[in-house]
C-alpha cells in the first residue's frame, strides 16, 4: 500500500507550512503530497492567515519538491472554469516534470460558496456540473496535437478549441473521482478516474463502496483491475498511548471518541494492523490526513514506524 500524506490547509496554513510539510513528506519516502480543495475554515478555529489557493500551492511546490507526486483531494467542479482548469493542470504538470493528479469532486460546503460569491446549485446541478467537467477536461488532455477539439453540454461550450497545452503524462494526469453517492459517483469512477477513494469510511463502508464501483466498472465493460482504490483517514500515532493522548489534543474535547473509532489511531502497530485490514480489501493507496502540519516529528515517525511495513 502506497502512503500519500493530505493537508487541510484551510484550518490555517501559509505556503511556507505546505512547503515545509511536502519536502518533508518527500525525504521521508511518502508517495505524495495532497491538500484539500476549499476556501474557508471548518469549526472554531480562525483560519489564520487564510486560505490558499490549491493550484497555485502545487505550482509553487511543483518547483520545490523533485519526486513526491502533487494533486488535490478533491478540487470542487463548482469552483474553477473546467478548460481553465485543464489548462491550470496541464502547466502544473509539465511544472512538475509529470507528478500531478487531479482529484475532483462536485463540491459540498455551501459557507464557502457564499464566503466568497460562488454560486453553489443544488446536489443534483453539481453533479451535472462535475459530469461534464470531467469529460470535458480529459477530452482537452486527449486531443491529439493538432486536431481541434468541441464540447456541447448543459452547463459548457467549447468551440475550435486547439486543446493546448498538453500535461507531461500520457494519456493525461490520473483524475481521482471519490464518495459515497450510489448511482452517479460510481458511474463517474468507472467512466473517467484512474482511482476510486473512499474517505473516512469504516471497513465495512469502505468495502461496500469498492464493490459498488467494481460493479460498475463490469457494467459499462471496463476491468475493475485497471481502477486504483484508495482510502483517506486521519492519522494520529504515536510511540506509546501517552504520545498518541498528546497529538489527539489537536482535535476538539468532543470529535476524540469519534476520531478514536474512526481514524487511524494508536501506536505503529496499531496503525499498521488497521492499514492491513484496508488493503485486505482492495485499497492500493491510503491518504493520512495530518491536522497539526508543524509537528514534522510525526512524519518521521509514520515514516520510520509505519511506512516499512506498507510497501
Amino acid at each position: 500500500m502506497l502512503l500519500r500524506v493530505f493537508t487541510e490547509p484551510q484550518q490555517g496554513a501559509s505556503y511556507d507550512d505546505l512547503l515545509a510539510v511536502a519536502r518533508r513528506s518527500e525525504e521521508c519516502g511518502f508517495d505524495a503530497f495532497f491538500r484539500s480543495d476549499h476556501y474557508l475554515v471548518m469549526g472554531e478555529p480562525d483560519g489564520l492567515p487564510g486560505p490558499t489557493d490549491s493550484w497555485i500551492t502545487l505550482a509553487g511546490l511543483a518547483r520545490e519538491t523533485s519526486r513526491i507526486r502533487l494533486g488535490t483531494l478533491v478540487s470542487s467542479a463548482t469552483f474553477r472554469n473546467p478548460g481553465v482548469l485543464a489548462i491550470s493542470v496541464a502547466q502544473v504538470d509539465q511544472m512538475s516534470g509529470g507528478r500531478v493528479e487531479l482529484g475532483l469532486g462536485a463540491g459540498w460546503f455551501e459557507a464557502e460558496h457564499r464566503a466568497y460569491g460562488i454560486d453553489f446549485p443544488d446536489t443534483v446541478g453539481r453533479f451535472d456540473l462535475l459530469e461534464e467537467q470531467l469529460e470535458l477536461i480529459t477530452g482537452l488532455w486527449d486531443t491529439p496535437l493538432g486536431e481541434r477539439y468541441d464540447f456541447a453540454g448543459k452547463h459548457y461550450r467549447i468551440v475550435d478549441s486547439p486543446a493546448l497545452p498538453k500535461p507531461v503524462q500520457s494519456p493525461h494526469p490520473p483524475v481521482i473521482v471519490g464518495g459515497a453517492g450510489k448511482r452517479r459517483t460510481p458511474m463517474l469512477a468507472a467512466k473517467y478516474a484512474a482511482e476510486f477513494n473512499a474517505g473516512f469510511k469504516t471497513l465495512d463502508e469502505t468495502a461496500e463502496l469498492f464493490g459498488r464501483v467494481r460493479s460498475t466498472c463490469a457494467e459499462v465493460g471496463r476491468d475493475p483491475a485497471t481502477l486504483d482504490l484508495s482510502v483517506a483517514h486521519a492519522v494520529v500515532l504515536g510511540k506509546d498511548d501517552a504520545e498518541v493522548r498528546r497529538r489527539l489534543e489537536i482535535y476538539d474535547a468532543a470529535d476524540v471518541e469519534e476520531v478514536r473509532a474512526h481514524a487511524l489511531v494508536g501506536t505503529p502497530g496499531e496503525v499498521v494492523d488497521k492499514l492491513g485490514r484496508y488493503a485486505a480489501i482492495g485499497a492500493g493507496r491510503a491518504y493520512l490526513q495530518i491536522l497539526d502540519l508543524s509537528d514534522l516529528d510525526h512524519l518521521d515517525l509514520i515514516a520510520a514506524e509505519v511506512l516499512p511495513h506498507m510497501t
